[in-house]
């Protein structure tokens, strides 16, 4: 393998759990197509791309895609939509998990956790602040919140700075030993919906393109659905 023939992609954490299931069968079926991610939240994404760096396929949220699209960076008839992701809430194993079924037993969970963990780079992150103050509870979450750039909330819990944890579902069952104890309540919930498409000034397009089809394959579905994930048609 050289370095010609990598496929350099930058994705959003949001996938990376079911296309940690996903890469071996993909080395299979390309085993001269070396796949080099480069995982980050979208918001990181956008800021490199910003400072000039590019890569051969991209996959982030649909908004950033369209911009993307606008831009000229990615083209067009490329794009594929892949996945619906929702928020979610985990804890440790062993831990009472709260009622979180309304917005009103939410607000209560939050007050009640000693510290919440969530990023603030992350899109999830994002929403959740917007959430905290739509609630009213900003001040109290954020005295005592744990707070990270990027990366994965969930490890947060293991290492004993927070009881809860925010984010995509996907991304909170990257981290082995937590348990996920439910969505958001649908009346707060926001999904983050994530495209895919191939970068104008790739150098290798064909093989992006097969990557890309490869994420809309039936065993790529099926992995992305045991993360809580819902493929878009």
């Amino acid at each position: 393998m050289t370095a010609s023939n990598t496929i350099r992609v930058f994705s959003a954490l949001a996938i990376r759990a079911p296309f940690d299931r996903l890469e071996a069968s993909w080395q299979q079926q390309y085993p001269d197509s070396k796949l080099e991610i480069e995982w980050s939240p979208t918001t990181v994404i956008e800021k490199k791309i910003a400072a000039g760096d590019t890569a051969d396929a991209v996959i982030l949220t649909v908004s950033a895609m369209d911009k993307l699209i606008e831009q000229g960076i990615v083209i067009a008839s490329s794009r594929v939509e892949l996945v619906d992701s929702p928020i979610g809430l985990a804890m440790l194993p062993d831990a009472s998990a709260p009622d979180i079924s309304s917005t009103q037993a939410l607000k209560q969970a939050l007050l009640q956790a000693r510290s919440v963990a969530y990023s603030l780079g992350g899109a999830s992150g994002v929403y959740f602040q917007a959430l905290l103050k739509q609630l009213g509870i900003e001040q109290q979450i954020n005295a005592r919140a744990t707070t990270i750039a990027e990366g994965f909330t969930a490890s947060q819990l293991l290492s004993g700075h927070a009881d809860i944890a925010i984010q995509q579902i996907s991304e909170l069952l990257t981290v082995p030993g937590v348990k996920v104890i439910g969505p958001l309540p649908e009346e707060v919930q926001q999904v983050t919906s994530i495209s895919a498409g191939v970068f104008a000034a790739a150098t290798h397009p064909e093989g992006a393109a097969a990557l890309l089809d490869f994420l809309r394959s039936a065993p790529a579905r099926a992995a992305f659905e045991s993360f809580g994930q819902t493929c878009r048609d």
